[in-house]
């Protein structure tokens, strides 16, 4: 099949993975703080402590999952056996995860430490197999967005389907869906598209450098850096919002409402961002999405019990915005690949230190914001105003702070950036 031109029955086949891996993600970063803070009464400055320690020595192994990730790719059907093997431990972490055998303070941070990081090894080998895989399909511009629309739009449709079930059904038809979603995503997967022959019978002259081989490019520095800063305004609202929702807003029942607003207007929003990356390029679209993030989160500092109606709007537009983190990101990432000349022979090296970018975002999120939060006051439950109050400017105005950095960074590099 000619690589440049996918049909999109291809592409979808290729994404349909994308909905387990961002299925188990929305439980995993999400609704872990949440669960183990309040529903198992673990202190938050602990948990903040571990999940902090636990994500960052998580991170650290993607790179070297990511030069091992550019030798399968060389030989399909390993690649597609690993694949199987990270459904199944994937599936039984999240299970011992989610459903502790033992009680008691110390016990459960041990227990929560321990069984997440197996989950999570398993986790980023399906991550940086599955990006990597999607990046050396390459293409021009058009047959990227169109690869990562798809990927992200399946994965929009896991948060959302994870939101309605660890939200309304439990935490075990979750872990259910989990394991049957994990069977039909990888089985899509290697029926979809492959990399071209000829990365698969030359082999990779590149694979067997050392980790730098990324960080040599400038372009991949700039990018990099820009996906961190953008990532911290989206990771800090991701590990608050079940606290803001509960406490600020004191509407509890609307949760899910709340998330599957924000998730299905980012799923609908797909199509629309692919046909703008391809129109406007990856950094102009992303821009855009940027400024509209801003305008409508900052809405947010103004809210207060009861707003519910108010939330929902925001949660759409916001919603809308993400479809350009989730769209153009990944565009420039193959599109830096395809520049340096390391196409179809070191994407998974480069995928590796995406992930790591991601995690690292997340890691500082949990390990900075709860601890913060219990500093100034405030705990799972509270209503009086100053602990509110201090909700409220870290769920809102320090994600608009980092969202605005982010748009002075790609005014910065607006022609270093930019990839056809």
């Amino acid at each position: 099949m000619n690589q440049a031109d996918l049909p999109h029955a291809a592409c979808a086949r290729y994404g349909l993975l994308g909905l387990p891996l961002a299925f188990v993600a929305l439980p995993l970063y999400v609704v872990l703080p949440a669960h183990y803070g309040q529903t198992l009464g673990v202190p938050l400055g602990l948990l903040g402590a571990v999940l902090l320690g636990a994500r960052l020595a998580d991170a650290l192994v993607d790179p070297l999952i990511g030069r091992w990730v550019d030798r399968l790719l060389n030989q399909p059907a390993r690649a597609a056996r690993a694949m199987w093997v990270m459904a199944a431990v994937l599936s039984l972490g999240f299970a011992a995860l989610f459903f502790p055998l033992i009680r008691g303070e110390a016990a459960l941070l041990w227990w929560c430490a321990a069984t997440m990081m197996w989950t999570f090894l398993a986790y980023s080998l399906g991550s940086v197999l599955y990006l990597a895989w999607g990046s050396r399909l390459g293409g021009n511009v058009a047959q990227r967005a169109r690869i990562v629309a798809w990927r992200e739009g399946f994965g929009l449709l896991g948060v959302v389907l994870a939101n309605l079930l660890a939200v309304q059904a439990g935490l075990g038809w979750t872990a259910l869906a989990l394991f049957l979603s994990l069977l039909l995503g990888v089985g899509g997967l290697v029926k979809g598209p492959r990399p071209s022959a000829q990365s698969q019978a030359g082999g990779s002259q590149l694979s067997g450098q050392d980790l730098r081989l990324p960080w040599q490019g400038a372009a991949f520095r700039r990018l990099l850096g820009l996906f961190l800063l953008n990532g911290v305004a989206s990771a800090i609202p991701a590990t608050l919002v079940l606290f803001f929702i509960q406490d600020r807003l004191q509407a509890q029942a609307w949760t899910a409402a709340c998330l599957g607003v924000y998730f299905l207007m980012a799923a609908v929003s797909m199509p629309w961002w692919a046909k703008a990356v391809a129109r406007l390029g990856p950094m102009r679209a992303w821009s855009l999405g940027m400024a509209l993030s801003v305008l409508s989160f900052a809405g947010v500092l103004g809210l207060g019990a009861g707003d519910v109606m108010a939330y929902l709007l925001i949660c759409a537009c916001s919603g809308w915005a993400l479809g350009a983190d989730l769209t153009a990101p990944g565009t420039l990432l193959t599109g830096v690949v395809q520049q340096a000349g390391h196409a179809e022979q070191a994407e998974g090296v480069y995928a590796g230190w995406w992930q790591w970018a991601t995690k690292l975002n997340l890691a500082l999120a949990a390990g900075l914001a709860l601890p913060a939060l219990q500093y100034l006051g405030y705990v799972p439950g509270a209503r009086d105003a100053q602990a509110l109050l201090s909700l409220t400017l870290v769920y809102g105005a320090l994600p608009c702070l980092f969202k605005l950095l982010s748009l002075a960074w790609c005014w910065r590099w607006r022609n270093q950036l930019v990839f056809a």
